[in-house]
């Protein structure tokens, strides 16, 4: 028997069985493609997951193959500055496509020893006390101890579980593609420029090959949005909003999205979760879709793990969607309002420029970009410092950096008394006595997904809070 089956090999589920990897998990991906998507379906990291592919150590491979950018816009496409002194060591998007992303992940949980299957479809799901039976297109049968469904929006693994999924239909569709393009490159960009003064949802990108991203408004919303549109169909509307398709050609792919919102009523049944988009979808406005599913990763990944070692305690499966469903919910409601103010519609438009005017003011701007970025979420973990139930940035120590601490996936007490003691958790807590010139709390404790669970100097409201989220002593 497996101890965890995640179903689907996208970002989400390759984070999570990464994570779950560095537990000593025995791991099994489903992909029911037979070859990794070369479709862009998302364009880079934001912040909070570039900390968290930091924090594993996996972040220089990522910036060999990603572009920095410190750029305004990602909220509704109003074009402001990248806010300054941002709480991070990362203060970047760092732009990279998702099938890189995927790779990246792929290779790493397969070094941690995790196993991808590809060409497999999960058909059925049976569950008792014991563990999951997943049954596959082939007719095998595979058992496991829990099951994750990362397997998309329109998630199987969340149907046959019977979960309901709520929300807003989509009301538009946008077109999207890789093509080459015959326009002389200053003449395409100036035009595009034109357009983009009004319509946020147009956009042409180049390519480091010579090729190009486009984006643009469908005529209206497709009965299956899983069939591609044809390359007449995206020609139609590059005329339509620019007057010229461009001399558009050669497409490697060509996809649409729309801009459902939809979140799952619960993540979990019994001995099966969902997380990504198989738990939450929403447009894809600020590019937040993939960071919000590597970031459900990380919450979940060391959780089950602990269920799965035989220390976690009570609840802390639970805390799982305690904390993540209020997150996707938030997003859920920036990406709508977001969508909004992409509206031509002259009451959006006013309100667009009244938050443009807003905006102006650098805790609005560093507020909504900090909401897009992630690195504003606080999990509700009670009372107690103001750090508490935050991520803590990467701080340079007398000794190196924080982040260099938590490449194993484990919890981690900084103290800079050193008259602390996390003994009875040694299996589960590195205890570090070192000091930083940038942390003004005698110290802290970090849960392995980097947000801080205790923040002071007593030693009965540390062990309160390692029992709390690490279980009981040892020894």
């Amino acid at each position: 028997m497996m101890d965890v089956i995640v179903v689907g090999a996208g970002p989400t589920g390759l984070m999570l069985a990464a994570e779950l990897r560095l537990h000593g998990a025995r791991v099994v991906v489903l992909e029911r493609d037979a070859e990794p998507t070369e479709v862009v379906r998302a364009g880079g990291l934001h912040v909070r997951s570039i900390e968290l592919m930091d924090q594993r150590g996996l972040l220089e491979r990522f910036l060999a193959l990603g572009t920095r950018h410190e750029t305004g816009g990602f909220f509704a496409g109003i074009d402001k500055p990248w806010p300054e002194r941002m709480d991070t060591a990362h203060g970047y998007v760092l732009g990279i496509p998702q099938p890189v992303v995927d790779r990246l992940l792929a290779e790493r949980a397969v070094e941690l020893g995790a196993e991808i299957r590809r060409g497999c479809e999960v058909t059925g799901l049976s569950q008792d006390e014991d563990g999951v039976t997943a049954e596959l297109a082939d007719g095998t049968q595979l058992r496991s101890r829990y099951l994750v469904g990362c397997d998309g929006g329109r998630s199987a693994v969340r149907k046959m579980l019977g979960i309901g999924f709520p929300g807003e239909p989509s009301r538009v569709e946008t077109l999207l593609g890789e093509v080459e393009l015959a326009m002389p490159r200053d003449e395409l960009m100036a035009k595009v420029a034109e357009v983009r003064e009004t319509q946020k949802r147009f956009g042409v990108v180049p390519l480091a090959d010579g090729a190009y991203r486009v984006i643009a408004p469908a005529a209206g919303l497709a009965e299956d949005r899983a069939v591609p549109p044809t390359l007449d169909e995206l020609k139609a509307q590059l005329v339509a909003f620019a007057g010229t398709d461009f001399g558009v050609h050669s497409p490697r792919w060509l996809s649409r999205f729309g801009d459902a919102t939809r979140q799952a009523e619960r993540y979990r049944a019994g001995r099966a979760f969902l997380a990504g988009d198989a738990a939450h979808i929403h447009p894809p406005t600020g590019g937040q879709g993939l960071n919000l599913g590597v970031q459900d990763a990380a919450n979940l990944g060391w959780k089950l793990a602990a269920e799965l070692n035989g220390w976690a305690p009570a609840g802390l499966l639970d805390s799982y969607q305690a904390e993540r469903h209020p997150v996707a919910a938030d997003v859920l409601t920036n990406t709508r309002a977001q969508m909004a103010l992409m509206s031509l519609e002259p009451g959006p438009q006013a309100v667009r420029s009244l938050l443009s005017e807003l905006m102006d003011f650098e805790e609005v701007n560093r507020y909504l970009i900090e909401k897009v970025t992630a690195i504003g979420v606080r999990y509700d973990f009670g009372e107690g410092h103001e750090l508490l139930g935050r991520r803590l940035r990467d701080v340079g120590l007398k000794r190196g950096r924080l982040y260099e601490l938590m490449h194993g996936g484990r919890g981690l007490l900084l103290d800079q008394t050193g008259q602390l003691s996390a003994g009875g958790w040694a299996d589960r807590v590195d205890h570090v006595v070192d000091v930083s010139e940038e942390l003004d709390v005698p110290a802290v404790l970090l849960r392995p997904d980097g947000y801080v669970a205790w923040a002071g100097k007593d030693q009965s409201g540390l062990e309160d809070r390692l029992r709390r989220w690490f279980g009981a002593p040892t020894g």
